[in-house]
Parts: structure tokens; C-alpha cells; sequence
């Protein structure tokens, strides 16, 4: 309860007092010289969806809806295998963050599961230091995301699909966050015509309107949804706050963005896509991994911490769905 009203004191002090700008702020990781850029997302409401003549529109994207988001952080780049490649290796979880009252979270890193090591290197041959990571699954981002939050004490999540969207938009009603009448996708995306098969290093492409890259293509970003292709159909026209469409199943779950790998249609901030068991179709293990994904160069992701801040209860829902 200290939490909840703390984030709401919070919330009224920052609406009353600084620009957007000076909520930015950078996570430093313990123990290393690493840390995540997070960019604060005014909340707000925005129409979620695309319309039927939208080139390259898809059923699953309608009907359009409004819907109102909660204040939170995003971070400004794609998780890097620079800052994946610590949660898989473990080798500063003694550096942990003491405990202090204000602090969000409060479980010990060892009892965050970790990622196994992968049989093959997921990065494919294209790059590692400052790359984003690939090649997941969405158990993996999630367990991310609760090591981080026991390494810093502050909550850290995967976003909803719709608090995605509304990032990516960056308050656009558009088929992408900027105007393609006056500007190019090339400038912003990575994708098939212009990426030479491969991913490239985070943050080489002009940022949205709030600031964060490659919301557009270079990888595709887990979301926390489970994907239904009606999903929208069982919506209101108005009145959504913060939908978020828990799973029961491991497979599909949302992954948003597009990718190097895809057209330019499969990059509008609408788009969705389902995951898929064969996304694990070469993975010669038995039974297969439980936290890779070897058909899926194309898949990684990017955090979100919440302006206010979950029960403890709500916090290990999103960390073990």
C-alpha cells in the first residue's frame, strides 16, 4: 500500500512541477559500468488500431478503438546483448542493491531463474557489442526483466501491446510515428531493403517524437499479450484503460515492430504478430529450450517501468505469466 500511494504522490508532484524531459533517467547496472537510458511516456489517450484502408491493414488490427494509458518509462533502445548477456552469465548478482524502504521490488536475485546458455551463438555471426539481443523467448525477456528489477530495486517489466503502440505513435494517428509524405522509412527503420540481412547496432536511425530508436524494424519486440486475432472485437470504442490481454498458454503471445528481416507494411505501428512453437523448429534439444528461440533472428525487446508501481502480488503475475 506504501508503494501505491508513494507513486501517486509521485505522479501529482511530477504533473505539477517538471517537463518531460527532466524525467529521463539512466538505470546504472551494480557492479559494472553499464545502464539503460529510460525515456519518461506521458500518459494519455490515442486510437489504438488501424483502419481498413491503411495499406497493408490486417484483420487482427480492427476495429479501432480508444484507449487511455497510465504514465510509465520506456527504455530508449532495444536491450543489447551488452546487458543480456549479464543476466545470462550471473556474474554480478553479488552486487545487488541493498535494501531500503522506498525500494520497489524486494526479492533476492537468486531466485530469479536464469537463461541457460545457448548450443549455438544466437547472434548469428552479426554482432554483439552494442546489438540488440535476438533470438528469446518471451520467458526469457520476462525473466529479464525480474532480474533487473532484484539487481536495482526498481520494477521493470515487459510493456502491454497497447502501452507499445501508444509508444511507438508517439501521439501519430499515421501508418508510422512520422509523416511519409515529407520523410522516408529508411530513416527510421531497419527492414528488408535496406538492412543487407542483418540486424545493425541500436540507435543508428532517427528516434520517434518521444525520443526512442528503432521502434520501427531492426528486431521485433515481445510485448506481455497473448495474441488473438479478435482481440480488438471484444473492446469498447471507448473507455479502455490500459488493456492488457493476460496469457493462459505459451503460444501465440504479441510481438510488435517489425523486423530487418521484413517489408516495409510489416513495420507500421499497428502490425501485429502471433509467435509460434516453429519458431523453435531447429533447436535439436529434448525437450526444447525453454528460453530460446532459434528460428527467430528477428525477435527482441525493450522494458518498461511504470510510473506506480504494482502490489508485490500484480508484480510476480507479470513476471510468471
Amino acid at each position: 500500500m506504501f508503494k501505491k500511494y508513494l507513486g501517486l504522490i509521485l505522479l501529482i508532484f511530477i504533473s505539477t512541477n517538471l517537463s518531460y524531459g527532466q524525467l529521463n533517467y539512466k538505470q546504472k547496472l551494480p557492479g559494472t559500468e553499464e545502464s539503460i537510458s529510460m525515456l519518461y511516456i506521458p500518459g494519455g489517450k490515442f486510437i489504438m488500431g488501424s483502419p481498413s484502408t491503411e495499406k497493408g491493414h490486417f484483420a487482427d488490427e480492427g476495429p479501432q478503438h480508444e484507449v487511455y494509458i497510465d504514465p510509465f518509462w520506456m527504455a530508449e533502445y532495444e536491450t543489447t546483448w551488452d546487458l543480456y548477456t549479464l543476466f545470462m552469465e550471473r556474474t554480478i548478482d553479488r552486487y545487488q542493491k541493498n535494501t531500503y524502504l522506498d525500494q520497489e521490488v524486494d526479492i533476492e536475485v537468486d531466485a530469479v531463474s536464469g537463461a541457460t546458455t545457448p548450443y549455438t551463438d544466437m547472434s548469428f555471426g552479426m554482432g554483439t557489442d552494442g546489438y540488440p539481443a535476438i533470438c528469446m523467448t518471451q520467458l526469457a525477456a520476462v525473466k529479464f526483466c525480474e532480474w533487473l528489477s532484484a539487481m536495482t530495486g526498481n520494477f521493470y517489466r515487459l510493456p502491454t501491446e497497447a502501452e507499445w503502440e501508444y509508444a511507438c505513435r508517439a501521439g501519430s494517428n499515421s501508418p508510422y510515428s512520422f509523416d511519409e509524405a515529407s520523410e522516408d522509412l529508411s530513416n527510421y527503420a531497419w527492414f528488408l531493403d535496406n538492412s543487407g540481412d542483418k540486424y545493425h547496432k541500436v540507435g543508428l536511425k532517427k528516434p520517434n517524437k518521444w525520443g526512442l530508436f528503432d521502434m520501427h524494424g531492426n528486431v521485433a519486440e515481445w510485448t506481455l499479450d497473448r495474441y488473438e486475432i479478435k482481440a480488438y472485437q471484444k473492446r469498447k470504442k471507448k473507455g479502455n484503460n490500459n488493456p492488457y490481454l493476460e496469457p493462459t498458454k505459451t503460444y501465440p503471445r504479441v510481438v510488435r515492430g517489425g523486423s530487418w528481416m521484413d517489408r516495409p507494411t510489416r513495420l507500421r505501428s499497428a502490425t501485429r504478430r502471433g509467435s509460434s512453437k516453429r519458431w523453435k523448429q531447429r533447436d535439436p534439444q529434448i525437450p526444447k529450450s525453454l528460453w530460446w528461440h532459434t528460428d527467430a533472428p528477428f525477435v527482441g525487446f525493450r522494458i518498461v517501468r511504470p510510473l506506480v508501481t504494482p502490489e508485490t502480488e500484480i508484480q510476480n503475475k507479470y513476471w510468471n505469466n
